[in-house]
């Protein structure tokens, strides 16, 4: 698993969707990384995320196009498609995080994850990345 910078090869900007095109996504600078965490909602969902912040990042989607779901203080609402049921992506509403969000890597083009680089995080337990 790398844990160096972005790789330059990562084409801009990255762009994915749900399964049914209802909602997309158009993020303009790489994550540092392609994050698959532990956690119980993460690991429920099968995603991995790139973080970003919410300025660089497009969610294209009518009104109403997801589901949010809040968990634990709910500080993080992920967005599910209501046609598809397709995780797309996640967004800090309150606390420390507020104004960043995530996307779901796995509804980019395939190889995506790969030309990032793909970290395994320890939300669950640790709070570390496990590599």
């Amino acid at each position: 698993m790398s844990t160096d910078a972005p790789q330059s090869n990562v084409a801009l900007p990255i762009t994915g969707s749900c399964h049914c095109g209802a909602v997309s996504f158009e993020m303009n600078a790489v994550p540092r990384y392609a994050v698959e965490c532990n956690c119980s909602i993460c690991r429920s969902l099968g995603t991995v995320w790139g973080h970003g912040q919410g300025a660089e990042t497009t969610i294209h989607a009518a009104p109403e196009a997801t589901i949010r779901y809040f968990r634990g203080e709910k500080e993080l609402a992920f967005h599910t498609c209501r046609t598809c049921g397709s995780t797309t992506h996640w967004e800090a509403v309150k606390g420390e995080a507020l104004g960043r969000l995530a996307v779901n890597l796995r509804l980019a083009e395939p190889g995506t994850i790969e030309a990032i680089g793909h970290r395994k995080f320890d939300g669950a337990e640790t709070w570390t990345f496990l590599d």
